[in-house]
Formats: structure tokens, sequence, C-alpha cells
């Protein structure tokens, strides 16, 4: 934190000589979910230099983070923002205002980061703030909480310098706040702690006979050391609920009985003995457990489940498991149905292991049962198939928008040529007419559409020359960069008014610029094409 402030001193001094101004940035946190940028910027609009602000939301559901940043033009105007909006209400709840920290290295080193632990409840982040501002700069203070707002007891304390820390450290630790010792240190990691080894002297001992009793319990663990007190909670019949606790002087000799009397057979049942934990720290615990035990089913179900469908509507689960239990172990079938119980033809079956469902997918994919081909595959969340089917969607639509603006520009391809496959046929090359601004204007009359032989692309250069031999070569030229298409012309004596009538031709004048060409007048042009078929009609009659 030490070195992002000083970047901000130097920022300040290299400004001086700059007519450029330099931004200074806040975290805004701890914000209520009802707060908007219009109400975060109401909240700083008194500091003239305010130049924007940004409320964090979810990428995915719009949801606000809680937390924004204020950004201004002065530096001064953000050590104020700092002063009088740190710790205030807004929309009925305390925000913290503090400097921005964009390099996470900076955040994350813990220079001058301090930790205070057995709080009272009162103590909140303003109060923590003024037990430790006489130390030294504080970058940052907060107080963990629950959900409802209580204090959870303990906090942190960043301050700007490192020797600001250790004094404080030094003078606060072990002193009484509101009747409570409180514990200051410096924050560590959890990867950095070392665990100390447990040293506990009360046990918990669970599966115990409604019919126990104290002096029984008392005579079983007496032989490990001496015993404080023993407790067995009971109901309102007197009858023990099934669990006690008792308490040795040494915790040597509860490790000991814990080691020893953990699983042995006590009266009817077998015993459960532990070290007795809180009730927060137990379903912390077992709320871990089962988080591990879930992700670890969630990751063998991922690759173990397999999606069935095409599935007749006739087959019930018991035949699908049946079907399918000669791949391997299966856990679970569902097949999926309507409100009204019938079957909509696909389902589910997961097996013990993924090799299995391999199995099943290579065996079953595509097999006849009851008298349809079954579709087998491995099952996939619906957001997960979604996003796979719209990458799919996108590479095709691109692939199509490609291809299609490469048969649209002239001059993308090389041009295309046809095979004469029809004796007795000749073809004759017409330039495209394009209605487009972009595209070669067409100035010849009664255009109208033609219909083409199959073409084929970039065909050999000797059946060109042949083709080409067969018509006038002043008649016919190649303009390049513009495409070509053909009309089949049978070698009749009506070849000419055929020519004259769909008035498309090619010639030495196609060679002209474009403007030389658009210039030409209608007349000109059925002259020249006449002159241009002449010989070649007297050649071919």
């Amino acid at each position: 934190m030490a070195t992002v402030h000083a970047a901000l001193h130097a920022a300040d001094a290299s400004s001086s000589g700059s007519s450029s101004p330099v931004t200074a940035s806040l975290y805004v946190g701890d914000l209520h979910p009802s707060v908007t940028e219009g109400i975060l910027y109401d909240a700083f609009a008194e500091f003239k230099s305010l130049t924007s602000v940004r409320l964090c939301k979810d990428a995915s559901s719009g949801r606000s983070l809680c937390y924004g940043y204020a950004n201004f033009l002065s530096r001064q105007d953000a050590n104020l923002a700092i002063e009088k909006k740190n710790n205030s209400l807004l929309n009925g709840k305390m925000i913290r205002v503090m400097w921005s920290v964009r390099a996470p290295d900076a955040r994350r080193n813990g220079v001058g980061n301090v930790f205070v632990k057995n709080l009272p409840e009162s103590v909140t982040n303003a109060v923590l703030q003024d037990m430790f501002k006489k130390f030294g700069n504080i970058v940052s203070c907060k107080v963990a909480t629950l959900e409802d707002g209580k204090s959870r007891g303990y906090g942190f304390v960043q301050f700007e310098q490192e020797d600001a820390a250790h004094a404080a450290i030094q003078t606060l630790n072990s002193t009484i706040v509101a009747d409570k010792e409180i514990y200051v240190g410096k924050f560590m990691k959890k990867t950095d702690r070392v665990k100390p080894e447990e040293k506990y002297t009360n046990l918990y001992m669970k599966n115990l006979d409604a019919d126990v009793s104290e002096d029984l319990l008392r005579e079983k663990f007496a032989e490990f050391g001496k015993i404080v007190s023993l407790a067995i909670a009971k109901d309102e019949n007197r009858l023990c609920r099934g669990y006690a606790f008792v308490n040795f002087d040494n915790p040597e000799d509860a490790r000991r009985a814990a080691e020893t009397v953990n699983g042995t057979k006590f009266g009817s049942k077998c015993l459960y003995v532990g070290r007795a934990q809180k009730k927060a720290e137990r379903e912390q615990l077992l709320r871990e457990q089962f988080k591990e035990k879930h992700e670890e089913q969630k990751m063998i179900a991922k690759v173990s489940n397999i999606y069935v469908k095409n599935v007749n509507v006739a087959v019930t689960e018991e035949e699908l498991r049946k079907h399918f239990s000669q791949c391997g172990t299966i856990t679970s079938t569902k097949l999926m149905c309507d409100e009204k119980g019938k079957s909509k033809g696909f389902g589910f079956v997961c097996f013990s292991t993924p090799e299995e469902a391999i199995d099943a997918v290579k065996t079953f994919h595509g097999q006849m049962f009851h008298g349809k081909p079954l579709y087998v595959a491995i099952a996939q969340k619906k957001e997960d198939r979604k996003m796979q089917l719209q990458v799919q969607f996108g590479n095709r639509v691109e692939a199509r928008k490609s291809s299609s603006s490469a048969s649209v520009n002239p001059g993308t391809y090389a041009p295309l040529y046809y095979t004469n496959t029809h004796p007795g046929m000749v073809y004759q090359s017409y330039p495209l007419m394009w209605k487009s601004a972009n595209m070669i204007g067409s100035s010849y009359p009664n255009s109208e559409a033609v219909t083409y032989p199959p073409m084929v692309a970039n065909a050999p250069s000797k059946n060109r020359q042949n083709r080409i031999g067969k018509l006038d070569r002043n008649a016919v030229s190649y303009v390049p960069n513009v495409y070509q298409s053909t009309q089949m012309l049978p070698l009749s004596r009506d070849f000419s008014k055929q020519q004259h009538s769909r008035t498309y031709g090619r010639g030495k004048e196609m060679k002209k610029s474009i403007q030389q060409r658009q210039s030409e007048t209608v007349g000109m042009e059925m002259q020249l094409l006449g002159e241009l078929l002449h010989p070649l009609v007297e050649k071919l009659e």
C-alpha cells in the first residue's frame, strides 16, 4: 500500500509542471443493494472535481455487487471525500471509502495490515478507526459482520506505513476494551499460518443408551485422568438423549480418552468420542465436508451420466435400466415424462464410473431398441449445451458470410470457365448485370434474367483455348475482375435475332473504362453489337 501512495505523491509532483490534471480514484464499499449510480453520484456531488462514479454489477444478473468507485480530478477533494464520507450512512447502511488500489500485488502483500480480534459487539468501523488513527495514516479499516449487520468480533486495519502497524500492535495488544481483552497482531494469510497442535480438554460423545447414568460414564472415563465435569443431555422424562460431555483437567488425558474409547462398544452401541466443538465451528466443518463431497459427486456424475433420446414411449425406467445394465453398475435412471405421466422419449442413465458410461455410449448409440434407433451421448448441462450450439452456429454464420461476400464482390475469385458438354452447341459469354451503385452499371435496354448452365471453376487452360478458338478472338475477349456468365446458343439461322433480342455482347469496346462505357448511347451499343456479331454468325453458318 505504501508503494501505491508513493506513486500518487509522485503523480502530484509531476503534475505541477504539466498542464494535464491528475485523477484520483476512491473505492466505495459496503453499499446497500438498493444504491444506484445516480444515488452514488449524488452522495459525492458536493465535491466539485468529481468526474464520474461507477457501480460494479454482476455480469449475468445485473445486480449490484455492493461496491463501486468515485473518480476525482483533484487529490485534495479525494482526501476530503474520504474524511467526510467514510463511515457515513447511505440508504441506511454505513459505507467505507478508501483509496482505490488497482495493482493486485499491492492489495495482497499485507504491508501495514493489522488483525484485531475479541472485539466487543459495540465496536464499529468508526470506533475501530478512532482507536488506531493516532498511530498513522489509515488506508482501510473494517469490522467483519454477519448478514444481519452484527459484529463477528474481529476486524482489520491497514496502515500506509509498516512502522505505524508495529506501533499499534505493541501499544494496543492485550488492552481492555469494554471489559474485553483484545488481540492485535500482524495479519497473516491462511496459507502462511502455522496451525498449532490442537489442545483440548472437553470431549463430546454420542450413541449412548437411553438408560446410561453419570456414574457409569464417570467410571468409564476416570481411568484416563482427573475429570473436572461430566454432563448428560436428558429429555423431559429424565432419559439420556444419546449424547454427553466430559471435561478433563489435562489436555493429554482428554486426547488419550478420545483415541481409546472412540469406536468401542459401550452398552448396546458403538461410541463416538471426539473433541467438543462450538456450534458455529461444527456447522462450518460440516458445510465444508458437504461441499467437498458434493463437488466430488458432481465431477463423477459429469462424466458418468449419459443422455438417451429417441426412446420408444412404451419403454419404462425399469426396462431402460435393464437394457443399459449390460455395461456396468447403474446408480440412477430417469425417464422424463409429462404431467400426465407419458414418456417424452428421452432420459438419463448414470453409471458408477466414467469408463462404464463411455462404454455404454459406444455400445448403444445407434442400436435399435423397441423398434427405434437410440441416440446416446455423455450428458451436458443445459448452459454448456447452449453455449456449444451458439459457438457452432456462430462458426456456420461466419463461414456463410465469408462465402457470400466472396461470391458478390467482383474480382474476389478467379474467373469461372465452362466446359462444352453439348455437341453442336457453343457458349457465348456475357457480362453480369449489377444494379448496385458499386457494381458496373448496365446501360443495355430490355435486360432480362438468364438461366445459366452448370459451371466448372478454373477449368484447364487447354479447354479454354479450344473454346476461344471456335469464336472470333476479336469478338470475344476477356475482361479481368468482371464476372462472366454464359448462355447456350443453338447453331440456327435465328442466331443473330436471338442475340439481338437479348442485347448481350462482348467486344473490344468493353475494354474501355467504366466512365466511357456509361456515356455510350444505346444506338451506338446496338451498332457495335451488330458489327461484332455479324462476322461470327457468318463464320458459323
